[in-house]
């Protein structure tokens, strides 16, 4: 399985961003797709989770700004975030999880910084 994550940038405080993440290879339609982030000098956090059945799951610092959602017709996770804060600054992960085995895609940067 193959993770290409995208929508990564830079931000003013206050903004938005939507990250995209396609999943592509032998993709098992059971699965668990979803976003972790690193910051610098951190270990890495969850950020979001999204079943296949659509249940979602939030990091309490990701509830009520940041809203996750999927695709499975095209194996694509988006993470739509809201009302960015500086210490959302982070890189951020993709994940594809499917019978016990945890695929990464490369991460994409984003920054929140006046």
């Amino acid at each position: 399985v193959q993770l290409q994550a995208s929508g990564g940038g830079l931000v003013q405080p206050g903004g938005s961003l939507r990250l995209s993440c396609a999943a592509s290879g032998n993709i098992f339609s059971i699965n668990v797709m979803g976003w972790y982030r690193q910051a610098p000098g951190k270990q890495r956090e969850l950020v979001a989770t999204i079943t296949s059945g659509s249940s979602t799951n939030y990091a309490e610092s990701a509830k009520g700004r940041f809203t996750i959602s999927r695709d499975n017709a095209k194996n694509t996770v988006f993470l739509q975030m809201n009302s960015l804060k500086p210490e959302d600054t982070a890189v951020y992960y993709c994940f594809y999880r499917s019978r016990l085995v945890d695929y990464w895609g490369q991460g994409t940067q984003v920054t929140v910084s006046s």
